[in-house]
């Protein structure tokens, strides 16, 4: 998968577009585009098709427009990705009352941002590595530092927390979008390309030399099939936060013995 990194056009005009800022025009016509509408039909081709399909002649076309309009309000692909993904993050932010407790609240973190990911594929090939600045991706960072808020951790604990949180989901849902994409994209379900596979590995599978796997992969395969992403996601979540509850009641401690000092 091809990335695109975020804020890699122009940064005034990122952020402007980014935090509605930009100047318009106070005599002529009412404009007949919004950012927000252009985004929305980007957003729309990307779900469909991936990032891959998107393009400014292409947005223009759904919208009925040249593409040179087009670029009166947004100058090009990369400030209209920064825009796209600040506003598919904001579903986020938007997602509703938040849970009591640090657990929970991160645990509701990571499945909110699994079904983003779930309903929008194409953010996995947005790199984030340098922060989208957007006002709900800020928003959305806002929240999850309120999860473990109180618990504890230092600042860069808290930072360093939720950032973890987000990499397993990114790394975990990236699978699971694979998966749900292979058949479409081979021609083959997962059983066809059982039915090819196995007989073949048969004839050169060493269980003497493997005997582990031997023992382990025909089990998990009688279960879980070609693989299952969601109930490896389950999984890894709940060890995941096992982990950083070991963390807080280690801070926990360290404070109570501070206190009898």
């Amino acid at each position: 998968m091809t990335s695109v990194y975020s804020g890699s056009g122009d940064p005034k005009r990122s952020i402007e577009l980014l935090w509605g800022i930009q100047e318009r025009p106070r005599r002529g016509p009412k404009p007949r585009l919004t950012v927000d509408g252009i985004a929305a039909q980007a957003i729309a081709i990307a779900d469909a098709e991936g990032l891959s399909a998107l393009s400014m002649r292409r947005v223009a076309a759904e919208l009925g427009v040249t593409a040179m309009s087009l670029y009166s309000y947004v100058p090009g692909k990369a400030e209209l990705v920064d825009v796209m993904a600040d506003r598919v993050f904001g579903e986020l932010a938007a997602a509703g009352d938040e849970p009591e407790g640090w657990r929970a609240g991160l645990e509701l973190v990571a499945r909110r941002s699994w079904d983003l990911y779930l309903r929008h594929p194409w953010l996995l090939q947005v790199a984030t590595s340098r922060p989208l600045l957007g006002p709900n991706v800020i928003a959305k960072y806002d929240q999850e530092l309120c999860a473990v808020a109180g618990t504890g951790l230092t600042v860069i604990e808290m930072d360093l927390t939720v950032t973890l949180v987000a990499n397993y989901v990114h790394g975990a849902v990236r699978g699971a979008i694979e998966a749900a994409q292979a058949e479409q994209r081979t021609g083959m379900s997962d059983d066809v390309w059982w039915e090819q596979y196995a007989p073949l590995l048969e004839k050169v599978f060493d269980a003497e030399r493997y005997p582990t796997a031997a023992a382990v992969g025909p089990v998990a395969g009688e279960e879980l099939g070609a693989g299952d992403p969601a109930r490896a996601f389950e999984f890894g979540l709940e060890r995941l936060l096992d982990g950083i509850e070991v963390l807080i009641r280690g801070r926990a401690g360290e404070a109570a013995d501070r206190d009898r000092v």
